[in-house]
């Protein structure tokens, strides 16, 4: 892991176009970002423990300013048991007047998910699951001073949450994604790691689901994760129906590490599911963020709050009086995103569903950069090959003419 972290010029741009919210909801701070036109039901994403809101800033920035999705990434509140939890999150959505959603979680995030859509069958309409697990008992046998986690000191939690990331060489956009996601470890509270670290040893397992398999789309990386492989084949052997979306490579972070690939199965999930986005709305949407937010009415609370707490100065949380920089150049651009989806397909392996790439969508660039290779190849051989040959025959040539000359 680097030392120094350098936030990505991505991620500043983000945070400058889109809010981040905070809302009380009794004794619960929910830090969020809502983005997208309200009008499309919003995929929900969750992270998992070592993640806030902003590890999601990239889908955000692809299926809500771009596609026209609505996305809405929430940080998990101090919450003790996974009922609360459930209680917690139904407020969350009756406050920002949200009936229906999809949801997108990692790690324990997507057991949270799981959670939710049990005891709330009719408001989950679809489950996208990455790198997530069924029940809890494994990781409360390897962690046995779990009762005195609320009493924990934070740089020890910070400490052992650290521990369960793998460090060592990485390619590079995995490493940076790393360097992301401790840098978010730093933000949060003792209170917030503690929490965290309750429900994922608290004991708990997830029932049968009244959601078809149909709507749940799996996404593991193959490389490796935090979460045994034992737990993520669990999960596969509990939801046969689902749709398999397997990443090569990603590591624990795949949402930042492959944002492409991740962005491109959350679409063709959501499409199957029957959501369509809107785009033609997004243009409608203004820079600051608040299109697909909260109501005014929360809008103007918020910001009276932070008034009142910066001594009546109206500094918005995400900066937003400060010039917005021009969006810097990604490799999630629109065009490619569109031509991913064409030549994207539903293979059948082993009787079950696999999203997988047609290899002549993730290879034209390849394919472009071999013709260049193979010109520069051509013409370097000819240079160093033919052309000494070449000059070597035209001498024997000019020499054999000039010994004629003599002989006539």
């Amino acid at each position: 892991m680097k030392s120094v972290f350098s936030a990505p010029g991505d991620y500043i741009y983000f945070k400058s176009q889109v809010p981040l919210h905070r809302i009380p909801i009794g004794t619960k701070q929910w830090r969020y970002y809502d983005f997208g036109p309200k009008v499309v039901t919003p995929l929900i994403c969750l992270p998992g423990t070592a993640g806030t809101a902003d590890v999601y800033y990239k889908q955000i920035m692809c299926l809500s300013m771009k596609v026209g999705y609505r996305v809405i990434s929430v940080d998990i509140p101090c919450v003790w048991n996974h009922q609360e939890w459930i209680q917690s999150f139904e407020k969350f959505l009756d406050a920002i007047d949200v009936h229906h959603i999809h949801l997108y979680g990692t790690s324990l995030g997507g057991f949270l998910a799981q959670l939710f859509a049990q005891h709330r069958p009719r408001r989950v309409k679809s489950l996208i699951l990455s790198n997530t697990f069924l029940e809890t008992r494994s990781f409360a046998a390897a962690m046995p001073w779990a009762p005195f986690v609320s009493w924990t000191p934070s740089f020890l939690l910070k400490r052992y949450v650290l521990t369960g990331i793998r460090d060592g060489p990485h390619e590079p956009f995995i490493a940076d994604s790393v360097d992301f996601v401790v840098s978010q470890v730093e933000t949060l509270s003792r209170d917030e790691l503690a929490s965290r670290l309750t429900l994922t040893v608290d004991s708990a397992s997830v029932k049968p689901l009244l959601l078809s398999d149909s709507f749940i789309t799996i996404m593991d990386t193959n490389d490796y994760s935090a979460i045994p492989q034992q737990l993520k084949d669990q999960l596969s052997e509990r939801y046969p129906g689902a749709r398999r979306a397997y990443l090569k490579t990603g590591g624990d972070f795949p949402f930042l590490s492959r944002p492409d690939e991740v962005n491109l199965h959350l679409q063709l999930h959501l499409r199957r599911v029957g959501l369509e986005a809107q785009p033609e709305l997004v243009q409608s949407i203004p820079k600051d963020g608040t299109g697909g937010g909260p109501s005014k009415e929360n809008d103007r609370e918020d910001r009276d709050d932070e008034q009142k707490d910066n001594g009546g100065n109206p500094k918005s949380n995400s900066e937003e009086s400060q010039p917005s920089p021009s969006a810097p150049e990604s490799s999630e651009s629109h065009g490619l995103d569109e031509q991913l989806l064409s030549n994207a397909e539903i293979h059948y392996i082993d009787q079950q569903d696999s999203i997988i790439l047609k290899p002549s969508a993730m290879s034209m660039n390849q394919h472009s950069a071999a013709a260049v290779i193979l010109l520069q190849s051509t013409w370097e051989f000819f240079i160093f090959t033919l052309l000494p040959l070449y000059v070597d025959s035209l001498y024997i040539y000019s020499n054999n003419a000039w010994k004629l000359r003599q002989l006539v």
